[in-house]
């Protein structure tokens, strides 16, 4: 049976289906979700790029990061390093760290204890073999975070993609947004809230909606922080993702849905999908595309905070990693006019440019038990990239 055949059946026999819940079963199915499915599903055979496919460069900056958080721990009586990834897929992103850390960062490479954290059986089953020469860092690859962990959480791209509930402002109050069936056609119906923790979760932010706004309400994202925060005994999250502030995001520029799909690489295309033509592009072919929305940066926080994190650091992508120094890493190689520095550069423009990765990415570094200190991530000052211009 198809994905798309069991949620048609599951709505005839059970009823219309949360947003959230059809996302799950789309993106999380366990043997037929997208990201279950195959053990890599980004770069130029996949349906969209990250930051970690644009090459090496992202994983070496954030080393530079995670280098400084070792010390830090390490100076307070911490010998080992854990680190810890969560929705790691195939491995890539942890191989980039760990091939920097072994040449730059010897004390952090050889303190550090890995653990993949992947729902995909498919892609956990990649990871040996992705991270080749450092399979003996590699402490855990498992479908749930440790218990117990000292050292830093690392979660990119990961929380834009946790099934979230959509919701809309009525004449008669807030209402939530389901998945039904016209026939064979999945549509979106207005019904009652599945649950109070919607209502609260938009009253804690004290926004103004208007008759006819619509988004999201990611009640997935803020327990994963909360499961997050109780796991680390001490240490860092790194927190990395598409994200607004409240204020941005439910009654400013981003007022309205934030949902969307990328297919072969096209953002919000039903493309050949007999039933969904002309409706939400999210909705189209099951199993087949990425689903995300936009992450709500103000109630990360305060959850985080809640649990007793403190937060040590917010900006966007580009000033994070200008803070780790990569207006220094314009080269690589001896020939400065040779193919693999070219690529070295374009890779770092397309990491940093503005209206692409690095404006629309956030990073959020929080802490537990290791008071507050200035990370580099969040020290780039624009006047000091006067001299590098």
């Amino acid at each position: 049976m198809s994905l798309r055949a069991l949620i048609v059946q599951r709505i005839r026999n059970h009823g219309p289906l949360t947003t959230a819940a059809f996302m799950d079963l789309a993106l999380y199915h366990q043997t037929l979700g997208y990201y279950t499915r195959a053990p890599r599903r980004t770069g130029r055979a996949g349906d969209f790029y990250t930051s970690v496919d644009v090459g090496p460069q992202f994983g070496a900056l954030l080393a530079t990061q995670l280098d400084e958080m070792h010390r830090l721990l390490a100076a307070t009586g911490s010998p080992t390093f854990d680190l810890v990834e969560v929705g790691a897929g195939n491995g890539q992103l942890g191989r980039d760290l760990l091939d920097a850390a072994q040449t730059t960062y010897p004390e952090l490479y050889t303190a550090t204890r890995l653990t993949l954290v992947e729902t995909s059986a498919a892609a956990r089953a990649a990871q040996p073999a992705t991270l080749g020469r450092h399979r003996a860092r590699l402490a855990a690859s498992s479908a749930a975070m440790p218990d117990q962990v000292c050292g830093a959480i690392l979660a990119n791209e990961l929380l834009d993609a946790l099934p979230t509930h959509a919701v809309t402002m009525t004449s008669e109050g807030l209402r939530e947004i389901y998945i039904d069936l016209a026939g064979d056609r999945f549509v979106e119906r207005i019904g009652p809230l599945s649950c109070p923790e919607l209502a609260a979760y938009l009253a804690r932010l004290d926004v103004a909606l208007a008759a006819g706004w619509r988004g999201e309400v990611n009640l997935a994202a803020a327990d994963w922080v909360r499961r997050a925060a109780r796991r680390l005994q001490r240490g860092f999250v790194v927190l990395i993702d598409y994200g607004h502030t409240a204020g941005e995001l439910y009654s400013g520029p981003h007022d309205g849905s934030t949902l969307t799909t990328f297919r072969r690489h096209l953002v919000g295309s039903n493309g050949d999908d007999p039933y969904q033509r002309g409706g939400p592009a999210w909705l189209a072919h099951p199993g087949e595309q990425d689903i995300t929305s936009h992450v709500d940066l103000t109630t990360l926080r305060a959850v985080a905070e809640e649990e007793g994190l403190e937060v040590l650091g917010l900006t966007d992508q580009s000033h994070f990693l200008l803070g780790l120094g990569a207006l220094n890493e314009t080269d690589s190689g001896t020939d400065p006019d040779g193919v693999e520095a070219v690529r070295h550069r374009l890779a770092l423009k397309t990491l940093l440019v503005p209206g692409g990765l690095g404006s629309t990415h956030k990073v959020m570094l929080l802490g537990k038990q290791v008071g507050t200190p200035a990370l580099r991530g969040c020290s780039f000052n624009p006047r000091t990239a006067e001299s590098h211009a």
